[in-house]
């Protein structure tokens, strides 16, 4: 009887032992499989560099398939997982999957792409902006900076959505679309670029101490349509003022501005041709109502977007008698300004050189 129960416990023992060793081969092998998930694709000698957008909404198990198929991770799942019961965060703390676009290595470990994709830290496009450049100019200067296409940038631009929210009583948003530096996101939404742009346009505004209320909406854009032929005018900041009261004394007595400046962007923009070296007689005649040597007043709309310094000058021009400026000093971009016509012949307008544009 004794025999039989050290044999049943030996049994037993036996049973135990094994089911202790099959535990510990499991558990080493999930071990290895776990450490084999959790670590990088490939090290730093062949690594694998992607640029992952992450759009609003996005749900993580489509960015984790989207990383599997790029390689940058051995599991979608696993990646899914630690996110969905939020492993690799502190305890009380939710993984919050943030929009944007990251850049992701292959040689990055499981938890720093989960980190980072929680982080919002995204790879940002610094691009320039210069002042006076058309909206078709910045279009271009987008798409080959790739934040969006020039097309969509465009077509934001002409949204009635867009025109009415910023209460612009115009066709498009030329002239509102504030040159400055900006840091963008690869592949954005043309509606959000022209957002940010007329958003810095206005807070910028703000920035001259100007009561905008007091502004109809069509004051406000005569102001910057005066404000972007300006900043194709002037050369030196100190007489962007005259310039501008030059302009505003031609506009109240109902004599042509005599722009080249608007001549050059019936050129390049409307006729689409090359950028002129010199405005000659003939251009001069092209019916356009954009022709400042054919109708007096104010352009239909902006010739460019204007920065602070010609906005400042079109809200606050210079007091004089002004009526005639004329570039004396090409080399410092420098004017002589006139009150008398004598002192100042048409053909001398001629000398026109404009502003490098992009």
């Amino acid at each position: 009887m004794k025999k039989e129960q050290n044999k049943k416990t030996n049994i037993f023992l036996v049973i135990f032992l094994w089911i202790l060793a099959v535990i510990a081969v499991l558990a080493v092998c999930a071990f290895s499989v776990t450490g084999f998930i959790l670590s990088p694709v490939s090290g730093e000698e062949n690594v694998i560099i992607e640029k992952v957008k992450v759009s609003e909404g996005s749900t993580m198990r489509k960015v984790s398939n989207e990383l599997y198929e790029k390689g940058l991770i051995k599991s979608s799942g696993a990646l899914y997982f630690a996110a969905r019961f939020s492993i690799f965060n502190s305890k009380g703390e939710n993984f919050s999957l943030k929009s944007g676009v990251y850049t992701v290595k292959s040689s990055m470990s499981l938890k720093e792409i989960y980190n980072l994709l929680q982080s919002g830290e995204q790879e940002y496009i610094s691009v320039s902006i210069p002042e006076g450049l058309t909206m078709k100019k910045i279009a271009r200067l987008l798409e080959e900076n790739s934040v969006c296409s020039a097309e969509d940038f465009l077509e934001a631009c002409c949204s009635m959505e867009l025109l009415n929210e910023y209460s612009v009583p115009a066709e498009n948003l030329e002239g509102f679309l504030f040159p400055d530096t900006y840091f963008f996101t690869p592949n954005m939404e043309g509606e959000a670029v022209v957002r940010l742009l007329c958003n810095t346009f206005f807070k910028r505004l703000e920035s001259l101490d100007l009561d905008l209320s007091a502004f109809t909406a069509k004051e406000l854009y005569e102001k910057v349509t005066l404000a972007s032929i300006v900043e194709r005018e002037y050369r030196v900041e100190s007489e962007a003022p005259l310039i501008a009261s030059v302009f505003t004394n031609r506009i109240n007595q109902g004599i042509g501005l005599y722009s080249c400046a608007t001549i050059e962007y019936i050129i390049t923009e409307i006729q689409g041709r090359p950028h002129p070296d010199r405005i000659t007689y003939d251009d001069l005649k092209i019916n356009s109502p954009y022709n400042t040597y054919k109708w007096a007043g104010l352009t239909p709309g902006p010739i460019s977007n204007p920065g602070l310094i010609a906005l400042k000058a079109a809200f606050f021009p210079a007091n004089t008698n002004y009526y005639f400026f004329v570039l004396t000093d090409p080399a410092k971009g420098s004017h002589t300004f006139s009150t008398n016509f004598d002192q100042h012949k048409a053909a001398e307008n001629l000398n026109y050189v404009s502003k490098k544009a992009y």
